[in-house]
């Protein structure tokens, strides 16, 4: 029997590309009707007057975020793809449990006050990186700031389906995976846990389309600044460095540090990342590669390919899959493991929603089912 429940969801940021996915795939979603979208920028805007192919569809009008009256909105859902730091601002009193305005209901003196105003039965899905990372003081040496919700930060639970399922089941506050640790870490932690790899000497050469740089106006990302061009960025010191190594470390027991270098490449959307790494006791590509069949095997959105067929992004553009294949290395005692997503849907809207469903008690795939587009 199919679930017939409806959800309530709000989009903070609908705006920008991750908020623009969201929409799209939520709108063939059978248990989410919109509610809400905010956009600062772009307030008082029908979404199609933003994006044009999301015109003539039944969604409500962009607001501000200090216009959100959020007790009569009645959210059973909240999608934040709002900037880093602006999140941990905004969940962090959000959707107190009353009618009245947040000051007139509580003398605020903490940031834990504001923390513990989230009724439980809200659920929070944070697309930014401010709840990725667990110590705050990580937080504040990568981002440059301070984390100003710490006492909520042991709430959050890191959002990567396949490997942290039954946390997110029970979850209120959710961290989505960047892209690019979902496409390493989906390829290294079932690697790391069988002892098959060593945690030292990993390299991720990581390549992304330029949506992965957000739609704000920046030089950098200017059709003649891209096109025709690759080139390597945050060399030696990516912010998502940290957020792997994270959770490299929990699956190995043991401290991981990765060397990773991200690239910029002239498509608008995908991720590709060639991973090397040193094969322990033994092991070899092919024990690689069954370890990872037999870890997805039940997986909806994973699954590693025949023989030496190479991941690239066109087998996933514009869907929630995520796909691996392992070669051998003719250095010996190496072996390299790719993978490839779309970095706007399993690399963040995408996986969003996934999360969601399972914290709603969904179908893990409702709404997220869509083929691959091609060419």
């Amino acid at each position: 029997m199919s679930d017939t429940r409806k959800f309530r969801v709000g989009i903070l940021g609908a705006s920008g590309y991750t908020g623009a996915d969201l929409v799209r795939l939520l709108l063939t979603h059978p248990n989410v009707e919109i509610a809400l979208m905010t956009a600062e920028r772009k307030a008082g805007m029908p979404i199609g007057d933003v994006f044009p192919h999301l015109a003539g569809y039944d969604l409500p009008d962009l607001i501000g975020l200090d216009e959100v009256e959020w007790p009569a909105v009645e959210l059973d859902v909240v999608f934040c793809a709002l900037p880093h730091a602006t999140s941990q601002e905004v969940i962090k009193g959000l959707l107190h449990a009353t009618g009245h305005s947040l000051l007139d209901e509580m003398v605020i003196e903490t940031t834990g006050d504001l923390a513990d105003t989230i009724p439980g039965e809200v659920k929070v899905v944070d697309l930014s990186a401010d709840f990725r990372l667990r110590d705050t003081s990580v937080y504040a040496q990568w981002y440059g700031r301070e984390h100003t919700a710490p006492d909520l930060q042991p709430k959050a639970i890191y959002g990567l389906p396949e490997i942290n399922r039954e946390a997110v089941r029970k979850a209120h506050l959710v961290a989505c995976p960047g892209c690019y640790p979902t496409a390493a870490l989906l390829a290294l932690i079932p690697l790391l846990k069988s002892g098959q790899i060593s945690g030292t000497d990993i390299i991720i050469d990581a390549k992304s389309g330029v949506s992965g740089a957000g739609r704000s106006l920046k030089e950098g990302n200017l059709f003649v600044e891209v096109a025709e061009a690759m080139h390597p960025y945050g060399v030696g010191h990516h912010r998502h460095m940290p957020e792997i190594e994270q959770e490299l470390t929990l699956a190995a027991g043991e401290d991981v540090r990765i060397s990773f270098t991200p690239h910029l490449v002239p498509m608008n959307r995908g991720e590709l990342e060639t991973i090397y790494v040193r094969l322990k006791d033994g092991a070899t590509a092919k024990d690689l590669k069954d370890q990872l069949a037999s870890t997805y095997a039940d997986e909806p959105f994973v699954s590693v390919l025949a023989d030496d067929t190479v991941p690239a992004t066109r087998m996933v553009r514009g869907s929630n899959r995520c796909v691996l294949n392992v070669f051998h290395d003719r250095i010996p005692g190496r072996a390299i493991v790719v993978s490839a997503i779309d970095n706007l849907v399993k690399g963040s809207s995408g996986q969003a929603i996934q999360n969601m469903n399972l914290m709603l008690g969904l179908d893990e795939t409702t709404g997220l089912m869509q083929a691959p587009m091609f060419p």
